[in-house]
């Protein structure tokens, strides 16, 4: 028996129901795909709009919050950024380099949508353990896509995050970000305008390629036959990108347009009904204007297509002459492609609008292909409310926690840790091996194949806890940002993983003297019809918003990626987020990681006996217990105190403990400075626990009595913990480490990982 045509373009029957009682009618093909793209999980939110409320999102220097293309945040003096992140996992899983690439495509064009210059990208990803072949596979192909499309475009990439672990083995996460710069009085935004404006589609020709490819992939989870979605995976090219920016940036900049969206999930079908809707508007659309690469395509094809490299704009009909020269200037295609109606409908056409002399010209149709008939009294191929599509049915998951959490908590491995390695072991090899772990060694083997330098913004770059950026377009103000995730904490705890997730995006922020202006996440689960999933959702979320309420964040943008599972297995928890920092003045580049000969060396913060989800625990396969406390308003003091040092100049080296404890901290900032030390560390569970809200500073002798004095008057525990210097890395009865030999370790981690044998 043949399924239903909505269940196989991903329609509930209830959703089917839902659409029929809409229109009080059975809907025909096209508008039962327009309605399948854009009520998928990718386009609707339809399983996480109800939690992602409680998100904080305003704060007054927010000009737009979620819900546009990106977020906006004032920086003062008539200056803007405009923030986005987005994932393309089950893309980049089908075909790595260019679903990598045309994530990178699509977010640059989220930003400049909005009027902005894209000006830096950062990517977040995550991979299964490099032995695996396939896992390599993915690895390189990604960031071979990011840096091919993103060095071609002309946008540095300066920031990000990888990870390895078993849980994404099946199911890679590619979560890519990009920031703008614009002028506060050139925002602008997907809206409709007024009855009788123009949507002139922009840019490169629509093909087959990205059918459905974002809503349908995004939107169930992956089997054997993965391989067969390849044709739902989009083709970018960057060079053309280039020119669309070009040509988009100059039309904002002209006052030519009065609205502007990219064609990204669901294409045409999302970009020009949504961009009515939102001004309680119609639009009539003829898919006989669109220009097309391939031949035979139907209606449902050219509307629902996510081919790359295009824009809908929105313009006067006394503006459109001026609009298409520009275009033509940029070497971009333009073409009338909707006209904006006050009827609340929207409505599609073929071959009607050069009958009823709506300007423009239907395009030479592909090889092969004869031209569209033309008549004024063609019926409607589709007639639907406009804001149906983009509203969406909304779902109440059921909620549950993992039967055995409990009992996961329970397991704390710092027990059989310290039975492993009781106090007086040489804890020097397992120092090595976490340097040496992909998971924290020198990624200098993704970021060097990155542009990270274009624009002369970069003052400093990939490699250290926070990028910032020196904006001389802007007055000279500083911008810093810092991407972070962390699976395993949320694994065992989504709400604290979470709020830990956050308050170390701060605390990189604070150790290049910035604080926190501004977040975007990129949630990252498996099948939310499990009720697990969801009530790791619904933690991560309360877990998120607690922290940036008590920072002070507002949450300005996001992403949900769910449906990250294979044969039943669901990735653990991950929220990424984006958090961008500002500062008014620059006066020199701030300290850095490391450590300097003669120098004492100064722990903020407390350490506790807390392992769980900790890279040492991992390495030994316990992978049980409860994460760190975050103690957010612990967190708070810290950050302030120490970009407060950071910006006064008060620190020669600064440094955050995270991924490996105090030990591995200690030894990146011994192998960027090229100098040793002797500290005192206890033992194992004081050298590689992850406490959270720790940060590790040096400075002269003749000032540290003064500075752990100012650490304690603002509320922020310190002690000076030992002195740098010589070649070696001593924990007296703890560890004892050759300076080259942690560098080494650090420095081959992943060429090492790549050329071991593979496995299958």
């Amino acid at each position: 028996m043949t399924e239903p045509l909505h269940r196989r373009l991903g329609l509930t029957d209830d959703e089917f129901e839902a659409v029929v009682a809409e229109l009080g009618r059975e809907p025909s093909e096209l508008e039962l795909a327009m309605y399948a793209v854009m009520w998928s999980e990718h386009c609707s939110y339809k399983s996480s709009k109800v939690h992602l409320r409680r998100l904080p999102t305003e704060a007054p220097w927010v000009l737009v919050g979620p819900g546009e293309g990106a977020g906006v945040i004032d920086i003062g003096d008539g200056w803007a950024l405009a923030l986005r992140i987005e994932s393309h996992n089950h893309p980049s899983a089908v075909e790595p380099y260019q679903g990598a690439a045309t994530g990178v495509g699509g977010i640059v064009r989220d930003v400049f949508s909005m009027g902005a210059r894209p000006i830096v990208l950062a990517d977040a990803l995550r991979f299964g353990p490099l032995r695996a072949g396939r896992n390599r596979y993915l690895c390189e192909g990604v960031v071979r896509g990011i840096s091919g499309y993103g060095n071609a475009v002309g946008v540095p990439t300066v920031a990000g995050e990888v990870s390895f672990d078993a849980t994404y083995a099946d199911n890679p996460l590619v979560n890519v970000a990009c920031i703008g710069l614009l002028r506060a009085e050139a925002l602008v935004r997907a809206r409709a305008g007024e009855p009788g404006n123009l949507a002139v589609l922009i840019g490169a020709s629509t093909g087959r390629d990205g059918i459905g490819g974002a809503s349908v992939l995004a939107s169930a989870g992956f089997d054997d036959e993965a391989a067969d979605l390849r044709p739902s995976v989009q083709v970018g090219d960057p060079f053309e990108e280039k020119k669309l920016i070009e040509a988009t940036l100059a039309l904002t900049e002209a006052g030519l347009v009065r609205g502007v969206q990219d064609l990204g999930a669901a294409g045409l079908s999302c970009a020009a009904s949504e961009t009515a809707a939102a001004d309680g508007l119609g639009m009539d659309v003829d898919v006989a204007r669109v220009h097309r690469r391939e031949p035979g395509m139907t209606p449902v094809e050219v509307m629902t297509s996510e081919s790359q490299e295009r824009m809908l704009a929105v313009v006067r009909p006394d503006d459109l002459a001026e609009v298409l020269r520009t275009c033509e200037r940029w070497e971009v295609d333009a073409s009338v492609v909707g006209r904006v109606t006050g009827t609340g409908r929207f409505r599609v056409f073929e071959g009607i609008f050069d009958a009823i002399g709506v300007p423009g010209a239907n395009p030479e149709p592909p090889p092969g292909d004869a031209a569209v008939p033309v008549a004024s009294d063609r019926p409607p191929l589709a007639d639907v409310p406009a804001g149906s599509l983009g509203d969406g049915p909304v779902y109440r998951r059921p909620l549950r926690p993992p039967v055995d959490l409990e009992r996961r908590r329970a397991a704390d491995p710092a027990v059989e840790l310290a039975r492993r390695f009781p106090p007086g072991t040489d804890l020097g090899d397992e120092l090595l091996a976490l340097l040496g772990d992909p998971d924290g060694g020198d990624a200098s083997w993704i970021w060097r194949q990155y542009d990270h330098q274009l624009f002369l913004h970069t003052v400093v770059g990939p490699g250290a806890d926070a990028t910032l950026l020196w904006l001389h377009e802007a007055g000279g103000r500083a911008v810093a940002l810092s991407v972070d995730g962390n699976g395993r904490f949320c694994a065992l705890d989504p709400r604290a993983g979470a709020a830990l997730v956050v308050a170390e995006a701060a605390r990189n922020l604070a150790c290049v003297g910035a604080g926190p202006r501004a977040l975007v996440n990129c949630l990252n689960f498996g099948d939310p019809e499990r009720p697990e999933v969801m009530w790791q959702f619904s933690e991560t979320v309360d877990g998120m918003a607690e922290a940036c309420r008590t920072l002070g964040v507002p949450v300005v943008g996001g992403n949900v990626s769910f449906y990250n599972a294979t044969a039943g297995r669901d990735i653990d928890p991950t929220p990424v987020v984006m958090l961008v920092g500002t500062l008014d003045r620059l006066s020199g580049r701030p300290p850095g990681v490391r450590l300097g000969d003669g120098e004492d060396v100064v722990l903020l913060g407390e350490t506790r006996r807390e392992l769980g989800g900790s890279a040492w625990a991992a390495r030994h396969g316990l992978r049980d217990g409860t994460p760190p406390r975050p103690d957010l308003d612990a967190a708070r003091r810290l950050h302030a105190f120490v970009a407060g040092a950071v910006r006064d100049r008060r620190v020669r080296g600064v440094h955050d403990c995270s991924f490996g404890g105090l030990a591995v901290a200690l030894a990146e900032m011994a192998i960027l400075g090229g100098v040793g030390a002797r500290v005192e560390l206890r033992d194992g569970l004081e050298a590689f626990s992850e406490s959270a809200n720790r940060v590790l500073c040096t400075l002269g002798p003749e000032h540290t009595g003064a500075f752990v004095a100012a650490a304690t008057a603002a509320g922020v525990p310190a002690r000076v913990i030992g002195r740098a210097g010589g070649r070696r890395l001593v924990a007296e009865g703890c560890l004892d480490v050759a300076l080259g030999e942690a560098a080494g370790a650090w420095r081959r981690a992943l060429p090492d990982a790549f050329e071991a044998p593979t496995t299958h």
